[in-house]
């Protein structure tokens, strides 16, 4: 039977324990793979990551992922969801390294930089997010504001408003910690590590690609 969601494994991040978040909120034939014919014949993809975002875009290269994925995205629109890593390679630039990514979203991946050294960077808190856009500003815990869980010293600064999905706050920065734009979907958090604010999020993300 063909996988509804595949995790793409290109060395980075954490599957198993996004694999083990899907299965528990009710999601089928969940999978983690390179596999080409796997990921064509995907419902949905996700790009996890942790780590350095040269090394993304370099291990996506090596792999020969990046020309599928390009046409799987931007010309078959298959849904995605990038998560910490995995949405900052979906941005044009990034500072770390002063390396190009995917360019799938017009955004820049920027280091956090404060004037109080006592703001510790990386960013390692859970952190209230604010949802913009449906069904997840409208599914995720009613009255409560939902906390996610963040680790991270670059955060993603969308070129266009109407991309944001989410906002967070770090010391005196709020940045923007989700995007969306047609079939691609980003977090900056780990929803994986979220408990049931992750489980929330997976459900509405389940929900949003049918």
């Amino acid at each position: 039977m063909k996988s509804q969601i595949i995790i793409i494994d290109y060395g980075l991040g954490n599957p198993l324990s996004i694999k083990n978040m899907l299965k528990k909120v009710g999601a089928s034939h969940v999978e983690i793979s390179n596999d080409i014919e796997a990921l064509q014949s995907a419902k949905c993809l996700i790009l996890p990551g942790v780590g350095h975002f040269n090394q993304g875009m370099q291990n996506l290269h090596d792999q020969g992922l990046v020309d599928v994925l390009n046409d799987l995205v931007l010309i078959q629109k298959k849904p995605i969801l990038g998560i910490c890593l995995g949405m900052q390679l979906m941005t044009s630039f990034s500072e770390e390294g002063n390396c190009i990514g995917l360019g799938w979203i017009e955004a820049n991946t920027k280091k956090f930089v404060f004037e109080d050294k006592d703001i510790k960077v990386p960013h390692m808190a859970w952190s209230d997010t604010h949802f913009i856009k449906k069904p997840f500003s409208d599914v995720i815990f009613e009255e409560e504001i939902p906390r996610f869980y963040h680790v991270h010293s670059y955060f993603v600064n969308c070129i266009q408003q109407e991309d944001v999905l989410s906002t967070a706050e770090y010391g005196d920065q709020v940045f923007h910690n989700g995007f969306i734009k047609d079939n691609i979907i980003g977090v900056q958090f780990h929803p994986e590590k979220s408990h049931v604010f992750g489980q929330a999020f997976f459900k509405a993300f389940l929900e949003h690609i049918g």
